[in-house]
């Protein structure tokens, strides 16, 4: 099977793109190395990657649709597994107008280059945050009236409606995952436990917003990939599927894991709640493991022992020191 990842570089996407190539598939990468966090990083997820014959990287944007035309015309694909995105709660609300370009309008351009080119099959990745600050717990995807409380969960719920109007008008299969936080080895360098572990082995205060109980429903990168790669083997019409752990974590928890694995007290600084973050997540992963045979089998207290290893790894790629300067 032939297979596009969009934001194939990245976190998520690199690790799907080895799950494909394992599973025999070809597989065609594009990323458009959005300076969001430095290229290097996502260069450096590739490497293991980049020399096998199956394997196609290709640099381009999803909002440049003549690329895109090109790429779909070149290339007889067989599903899309769309994953390039703007990241980010937080920074959405400094660039709102960025995010619904980038993930709206590219999803959209992403969606109707399948149609032109009968590629039928899509799985888009949604988000937990859709959710907002719902108080049905566990989040289940028959929750109606959803009210996301940022540009970027906003985007997220609006890529759900394009890919139900494709399946509606042309009969695609698209199913959209809504992921839950996702951590593992090549998580990016802004996001929380690869942060913290930075800050914590330099003796530094990390930035904790609230009371230190705010939890999130952490799901390692292998269950992730586990579960899509389970979309590509089935059909699907169109659902909406949450891909989580279904337990919680508070971040007083995470901080004391942390502690524990690195040998070392945090140092925190407490701050005031941030506008656009959500208190709590859980999934209801019932209609995944329904549809997915999906069983998340990784608990955070390995999934964090098995991070650091690579954060250790990596850690002068994720944070490099600034050179001195000179006399």
């Amino acid at each position: 099977m032939r297979v596009l990842v969009t934001g194939g570089a990245g976190f998520i996407g690199s690790h799907l793109c080895e799950a494909l190539l394992h599973s025999g598939h070809t597989v065609y990468c594009l990323d458009n190395f959005d300076p969001f966090y430095a290229p290097g990083i996502k260069r450096a997820n590739l490497a293991n990657l980049i020399d096998k014959s199956e394997f196609t990287l290709l640099e381009g944007d999803i909002l440049d649709v003549s690329f895109l035309n090109l790429l779909f015309s070149s290339y007889r694909l067989d599903q899309v597994i769309h994953l390039a995105a703007k990241a980010g709660v937080r920074p959405s609300l400094l660039e709102p107008g960025l995010y619904q370009r980038v993930n709206v309008e590219g999803t959209a351009n992403i969606l109707e280059q399948c149609r032109l080119h009968s590629v039928n099959k899509v799985i888009i990745a949604s988000s937990s945050s859709v959710y907002g600050e719902s108080k049905n717990i566990p989040f289940t995807e028959s929750e109606g009236a959803l009210k996301p409380i940022s540009p970027y969960a906003a985007s997220k719920l609006a890529t759900e409606g394009l890919g139900f109007t494709y399946h509606h008008l042309y009969g695609m299969d698209v199913v959209m995952l809504r992921f839950f936080t996702v951590y593992g080895p090549r998580q990016r360098p802004d996001l929380a436990i690869t942060k913290f572990a930075n800050l914590i082995s330099q003796g530094l205060p990390i930035p904790v917003y609230g009371d230190g109980s705010t939890a999130r429903d952490y799901t390692c990168i292998t269950d992730i990939v586990s579960g899509i790669m389970a979309c590509t083997r089935r059909s699907f019409g169109y659902e909406i599927i949450n891909l989580g752990e279904s337990k919680t974590v508070t971040l007083k928890y995470l901080i004391e894991l942390l502690e524990k694995n690195l040998g070392q007290k945090a140092k925190i600084e407490w701050l005031p709640l941030q506008p656009g973050d959500v208190p709590f997540t859980c999934a209801d992963i019932s209609k995944a493991a329904l549809l997915l045979d999906y069983s998340p089998g990784t608990q955070i207290e390995s999934g964090i022992s098995s991070f650091l290893p690579w954060f250790n790894d990596n850690k002068s790629l994720l944070f490099p020191q600034p050179a001195p300067l000179c006399p």
